[in-house]
């Protein structure tokens, strides 16, 4: 049974209030466990069926008829922090023989923060501390799977513990909150752990809106680092195509090229991928 996840609204920076609880941001991506009359399947927040990529996971079947809200994730065996890159390749693999030898090589975690069904129950009315409560008494089938934990009222201190440790971020969970099926709801609430990083504007898209991210490497050449699509305003957008009409150096069919040194800006972003790549970039500013 797939069930619509509730999503998260963010919040402008990191908060405390009583009436929230605070769980560390997993740095994977989303699964619905479902298991029922005995058979277990595994969805992504879209609704893509992932069992077979996950078999640990898929094998460990609850005494019970479930459907478990929760993240998927590798761990970082020298960090002990979440890694985004080794879970995708998790979540792309295909072939059986790829399949067993990630399991080994790159075992999935499941990362449960809520219980949506139990023994025939819906229990999304209920309020988010007595399904924690409920979540936090069952058996789990092995060691593949574990209950995100949580704080009361200190969501600062926790950001600043998260900060320390280059983990992805913190959200806030209203103790009341019941959950949401399909919405993104208020009473949710993510603090993303942003790095920033001053790049070149090396081009843009002809298409939909995307400016070109360049850095230099250790020769002092700017190369490609990416793909900026979010945090302009029209504003920005105007100021930057007034510019460039005097930089461009050439097209092709998808992309107009601008002289890589000339436009200078700063984002933010999750991290910086092994490749070098800027990680979900967002426009912050100009830099003059």
């Amino acid at each position: 049974m797939f069930i619509d996840p509730m999503l998260l609204a963010t919040a402008p920076g990191p908060f405390s209030d009583s009436r929230f609880i605070y769980e560390p941001k997993i740095d994977g991506h989303r699964l619905i466990f479902s298991q029922q009359d005995g058979v277990i399947r595994l969805y992504t927040r879209h609704n893509n069926d992932c069992t077979r990529q996950y078999p640990e996971i898929a094998d460990g079947l609850f005494p019970h008829d479930i459907v478990l809200d929760g993240e998927i994730a590798c761990v970082n065996p020298e960090t002990g922090v979440s890694d985004f890159e080794a879970v995708m390749s998790r979540f792309q693999a295909k072939r059986a023989d790829k399949i067993t030898r990630l399991t080994v090589q790159q075992p999935a975690y499941y990362a449960i923060f809520d219980i949506l069904r139990y023994k025939g129950e819906d229990l999304r009315k209920l309020p988010l501390l007595k399904r924690k409560e409920i979540l936090a008494n069952l058996a789990l089938p092995n060691g593949s799977f574990g209950v995100v934990p949580h704080v009361e009222g200190a969501g600062e201190a926790l950001f600043a513990q998260i900060q320390a440790r280059g983990m992805e971020g913190v959200v806030g969970k209203r103790k009341d909150s019941v959950y949401e099926t399909g919405r993104r709801s208020e009473n949710w609430r993510k603090v993303i752990n942003w790095t920033h990083a001053d790049v070149y504007i090396t081009g843009y898209k002809k298409g939909e809106f995307g400016w070109l991210a360049g850095v230099a490497d250790e020769r002092g050449k700017v190369r490609p680092a990416g793909v900026i699509e979010f945090g302009a305003s029209p504003t920005d957008k105007q100021a930057f195509y007034g510019v460039s009409k005097v930089l461009i150096t050439g097209e092709d069919r998808d992309f107009v090229y601008v002289e890589p040194r000339r436009i200078r800006v700063r984002v933010k972003m999750r991290n910086w991928t092994r490749a070098g790549m800027l990680r979900s970039p967002v426009f912050e500013k100009f830099i003059v």
